[in-house]
């Protein structure tokens, strides 16, 4: 059961909004409204009050922003430049589990500097998004004490930005990446020893997001596994993980607390949000998701690993 209203600090997102182009399995879909901080920020805002900051072109549809808006989540902290909307094409396999990148297209995005409106400078809870370790740095430099402070990074940035990325790991509490992320930035196969060696690094706890096989946190209770919700149809994975980051966070919002329970149920609630950006073409799903619906196939995710009594 997810219960009422306990808190009401807001989450606040920065990170990327964009056009995608999709070649799926079972369909092509253009122009569709994608990008880090638009899926977290539908996710979070299930749960708690979300801000986003973000920049789009002047080719970006004030409906996309309308709608985050109806959603409840603060858009003030979106910039609209002058020029093209950042822009990503991919191609998935048949089995959805890869992906083959056809275009990028940085546009405005490649100007991107973060800049958080007074108001937004006080929020309890951030969560940094896919972008340059030295923006995400930049971020850091205008919050005021956050409660918790969470990252998400990718190959490109580990590979390319190494020592960038090392200091901005050092002043998070949180780091949510995938298991092959994980592997690349602590040089290290085995995912047990290579998350200790990332913990290392700096942040406090560690998630690590394996698509159809769940995730996994590390921290100092432990290690602890929620699996994925097993779907009859998967249409888009896109964003999927944006929305397990988005939610959990905005899931510890709503709970005001960092607890080994609270963190656990968090990571159950992430994956079953998560399973419904799945099951439709970009956000199309998460823009009418309602907590209802969460709570009712939460409970069935929790029935796949509740073993009764001993």
């Amino acid at each position: 059961m997810i219960h009422a209203t306990r808190s009401n600090d807001p989450v606040l997102i920065v990170g990327s909004m964009a056009f995608d182009d999709l070649e799926l399995p079972t369909t092509n879909a253009k122009d569709v409204v994608g990008g880090s901080a638009t899926y977290a920020a539908l996710s979070a805002a299930l749960f708690a009050p979300a801000r986003v900051v973000a920049v789009v072109g002047d080719d970006f549809p004030s409906s996309a922003v309308e709608l985050l808006a109806a959603r409840g989540i603060e858009t003030s902290g979106i910039e609209r430049a002058a020029g093209k909307t950042f822009r990503w094409a991919g191609r998935y396999a048949k089995n959805l589990t890869s992906r083959t990148t056809l275009d990028t297209q940085l546009n405005v995005f490649a100007d991107f500097r973060p800049k958080l409106p007074d108001a937004f400078r006080a929020s309890p809870y951030l969560l940094l998004g896919n972008i340059h370790p030295s923006l995400q740095l930049e971020v850091l430099a205008q919050v005021e004490r956050p409660k918790l402070v969470a990252a998400d990074t990718m190959n490109f940035w580990i590979s390319g930005e190494r020592p960038t990325l090392l200091e901005m790991l050092k002043k998070i509490d949180t780091l949510v990446i995938n298991d092959e992320e994980l592997r690349q930035l602590a040089e290290e196969h085995n995912v047990k020893k290579a998350a200790a060696i990332v913990r290392a690094m700096g942040p406090k706890r560690l998630v690590v997001k394996r698509g159809e096989y769940g995730a996994m946190l590390f921290d100092d209770h432990g290690i602890f596994f929620a699996p994925a919700y097993p779907l009859e149809e998967e249409i888009d994975p896109t964003g999927a993980g944006d929305t397990f980051a988005g939610a959990l966070m905005g899931y510890l919002s709503r709970e005001g607390s960092l607890d080994r329970s609270s963190l656990r149920k968090g990571l159950m609630v992430a994956a079953t949000v998560a399973s419904f950006c799945v099951e439709g073409v970009g956000t199309e799903r998460l823009a009418a998701l309602d907590r209802e619906q969460v709570a009712r196939r939460l409970e069935d995710l929790r029935g796949l690993v509740h073993f009764g009594k001993e």
